[in-house]
């Protein structure tokens, strides 16, 4: 089979009335090259009909199109778009003729074009997505945010994702392995066939070859198997992330010899998985506990669009913080994303929806999810089958339906359909203890607030805000403990969305359920990973969130005053602002915290609570662990009070300024790695010493911002996140900009405005920040820091081709430029 990249060179324009007549390009269109975000162009404004759901932004009807010669002497291939997402609600059209659909914003899906194709001629493929509002609960982005693939194959072919790689068993010995496809004669005539097929390891060595003939009639489908023994397995795992190719062709068998039809090849991983209430989950036969972060699909500032370099970066920061695992929220991954996680061994829980029948939003998926369902769980299972990172399947996130008879039986049903297709993984669902009592909500809340004033309404994250104290109550009530049991006899892995008190209890009065928090509160994680540790049934823990992400505006955000922060956040919040990470992968405290509990590092951290507001009550949701900052530079705050907070791995930590010691405070695993020194801000240098039984584990040091700023320009290496083979086609490069003293501190105090421009085989994508507030709409060449810091990214056309960057610092009239 031919692929063709066909991203570069769409026509793009907004739709302003649905029945417009046409189907020309219109003067107005632009060119877009796609992986393309068409909403981050629509600027937030306060009257947004989606409000803080997508950061105040809006999306539209938008079109796509793009200009397909086809000689004549491919009138007997089979001609066929790949699509890996496009939101939503897409319609493909070839010359004016509808040709191909798919609804779901999150599916990979194919078009065949071959029957409404014209041939020495002018093709014009469409693309139409509706993004009518309400459609999602957090930034969704809209448009071709996905790749897109022209396939060209003969009308024998293998059938699309149908090669898979099946690991029946495997040690350090030998590994066996089961190969499927299956074949697709769309000839009017029968074809005797030859399978062949070769699997070669990470070093390129043939590890296992063979070949065999198949008999195929006309206008059919068969399937072919065949096992394969691999010696000295390479076995896939987190720590070990070894990869296999397989490759497969067909060869037609004609007297006058053979001819080649059709070539697949895939990538896979040679691994076991299996979980029990005793030894937990194992991989390869080792028990493994999941350090999870859940994510959204946003890629920062580039919002939706989907670049392979963005998805490796963001995988290997996740890493680097001691995450192993991260589930996709709430729908299904997409590819470059995957191969990031198999590349570099990150495990992965793959969610197939956020709603069934029941709509969350006005005109969301559950619009179409009766009809649909079936279909878009096939592409799903089919596109993740060979990825050995995927090793959870979840059915659904929080689903009303869950706490429901026939919401049981249907979760049934969707189990079945999947364990059909793929027995080899785990599953799962994300079961909210709100939404699992079912009709009995009310009448639950009200028996336990009887003697309370409080009266929670408003979305689930409302509820979980305002009953957050309550939360173990209502979790643990006869009703919820009813409906989980119809659950999760259904299911491998029983999945705790906020109801980490149950785990103790279930781990007793369930002996056979295996249990995972699939989305927790990130300042619980000591508490929760201590239990985990000790409890065989629980296998992991999975934040909200592990990077911060675009939409559900302010839930992260400390407040002092209505409408600031948190769930009361108005415009214009843009960010959640409640990753480990933010949006251009710079750590926050929360990180540094859960790195230790994870026992990855022993090094303390230092965070230092707002001065300015010491003595005021913040206004936190249970996602927020402070209004922290590691920054010892606090202007007009010198001799004022202020709490410091150190983050020890040791069982005490010390705190020094400018070499006089603050006091000593018991720390790690016994105090939830978090020890509280209250002082008075004096400018200069704080150090924190750990200790363990007495002697010194680690030490980390804040200091003072002194004397003139300057900006400094740092070029990630992305060679460090990025195989070679995906950088030889031009990759996107991050540029990380800070304004530090001549030491080189941080000054997060510095809102700075800056200017960027380029020259050189590159493309301009995008600068920002982090500012959970910001209204920049992307490319805008001028923007500001935000906390001291700021990030341009570029597309390097070639990567062998220098590019230079200039930026002005506009507050002195300062100019820096660098070369990459």
């Amino acid at each position: 089979m031919q692929r063709e990249n066909w991203n570069r060179d769409w026509y793009f324009w907004k739709v302003n009335d649905s029945f417009a007549i046409g189907n020309g390009i219109p003067e107005s269109a632009c060119m877009v090259n796609v992986p393309h975000d068409a909403m981050i162009g629509e600027k937030p404004f306060a009257e947004s009909q989606n409000v803080n759901n997508t950061g105040f932004r809006d999306s539209s009807v938008y079109k796509y199109a793009k200009k397909l010669m086809v000689p004549s002497e491919e009138k007997d291939k089979l001609i066929f778009l790949k699509f890996e997402g496009v939101y939503m609600g897409a319609t493909v059209y070839v010359n004016g003729q509808a040709a191909g659909r798919n609804m779901f914003g999150y599916s990979t899906f194919y078009v065949d074009l071959t029957p409404l194709l014209k041939y020495n001629a002018e093709n014009l493929i469409m693309v139409s997505v509706r993004g009518a509002m309400k459609n999602s609960r957090w930034y969704s982005g809209a448009g071709i945010y996905r790749d897109v693939t022209l396939l060209k194959s003969d009308r024998c072919r293998i059938k699309e994702d149908s090669v898979q790689l099946t690991t029946l068993e495997a040690d350090q010995e030998m590994a066996v392995l089961m190969l499927r496809g299956q074949i697709t004669n769309q000839h009017a005539q029968n074809m005797n066939i030859r399978v062949s097929y070769e699997i070669t390891d990470k070093e390129g060595n043939c590890v296992a070859k063979a070949s065999f003939r198949q008999f195929v009639k006309e206008q059919s489908d068969v399937s072919f198997q065949r096992r394969a023994a691999v010696e000295l397995p390479y076995l896939w795992s987190s720590e070990t992330p070894d990869l296999y190719q397989c490759s497969v062709s067909l060869y037609e068998m004609l007297p006058e010899g053979e001819v080649l039809l059709d070539t697949q090849e895939t990538a896979f991983g040679i691994r076991t998985i299996v979980a029990d209430t005793k030894r937990g989950f194992r991989v390869n036969g080792k028990t493994v506990k999941l350090r999870g972060a859940c994510i959204h699909h946003d890629s920062g500032l580039l919002g939706s669009a989907t670049y392979e370099t963005a998805q490796y970066r963001q995988i290997a920061k996740l890493k680097q913080a001691g995450f192993n695992a991260i589930r996709m929220a709430h729908h299904p991954i997409g590819e470059a994303l995957l191969r990031a996680c198999d590349h570099l061994g990150m495990y992965v829980m793959e969610e197939t929806f956020d709603m069934w029948q029941s709509c969350k939003s006005d005109f969301d998926y559950g619009m179409f999810f009766e009809d649909q369902w079936r279909n878009d769980v096939a592409l799903m299972v089919q596109k993740d089958y060979n990825h050995p990172s995927v090793v959870m399947y979840s059915v659904g996130n929080e689903i009303p339906e869950f706490g429901t008879d026939a919401g049981a039986g249907f979760c049934a049903e969707i189990s079945d359909y999947i364990r059909s297709m793929d027995d080899t993984r785990l599953l799962t669902c994300g079961i909210n203890g709100i939404f699992i009592t079912g009709d009995h909500l009310d009448e639950i809340v009200t028996e336990i607030l009887k003697d309370s004033d409080i009266k929670p309404s408003g979305t689930v994250n409302d509820y979980l805000t305002v009953m957050d104290n309550y939360m173990p109550e209502l979790v643990a009530h006869p009703v919820v403990d009813e409906n989980i049991d119809k659950i999760c006899a259904l299911l491998d892995v029983a999945g705790y969305n906020y109801m980490t008190s149950r785990y103790e209890a279930d781990a007793v009065n369930y002996p056979d359920r295996v249990m995972v928090g699939s989305e927790t509160y990130p300042p619980q994680i000591a508490k929760n990973w201590e239990i985990i540790k000790r409890t065989d049934s629980v296998i992991g823990d999975f934040t909200w969130t592990g990077w911060d992400y675009m939409g559900e505006s302010g839930i992260g955000l400390p407040a002092y005053h209505f409408g600031e922060g948190g769930f009361s956040a108005q415009f214009p919040a843009t960010l959640a602002y409640v990753g480990d990470i933010d949006i251009t992968g710079f750590r926050r405290p929360m990180s540094y915290y859960r790195e230790l509990v994870f026992e990855q590092t022993k090094t303390p951290y230092i965070a230092v609570q707002n001065p300015q507001h010491y003595g005021e009550k913040p206004m936190l949701t249970p996602w927020i662990l402070g209004d922290l900052t590691a920054s010892w530079t606090w202007p007009e705050c010198e001799d004022k009070p202020v709490i410091v907070e150190v983050y020890s791995a040791g069982d005490e930590v010390e705190l020094i300024c400018n070499g006089v010691l603050l006091g000593r405070q018991p720390a790690g695993e016994a105090n939830q790695y978090r020890a509280y020194f209250e002082t008075t801000y004096q400018p200069g240098t704080l150090l924190a010493v750990s200790y363990e039984k007495g002697a010194e584990i680690g030490r980390r040091e804040l200091k003072t911002v002194t004397g003139d700023t300057v900006l400094q320009v740092c070029v990630e290496d992305m060679k460090d996140y990025v195989p070679e083979q995906t950088t030889e086609k031009g990759i996107l490069q991050y540029i990380f900009l800070s304004i530090v003293d001549t030491e080189g501190t941080l000054d997060y105090n510095k809102r700075e405005k800056l200017k960027a421009e380029i020259s050189g085989v590159a493309e301009w994508m995008v600068c920002g920040n982090a500012d959970p507030r910001s209204l920049q709409v992307p490319p805008e060449p001028e923007f500001e820091t935000f906390e001291g810091k700021a990030q341009i990214i570029v597309r390097k056309k070639n990567a062998r081709e220098p590019v230079t960057l200039t930026i002005y610092r506009l507050s002195n009239d300062s100019v820096q430029t660098v070369t990459f």
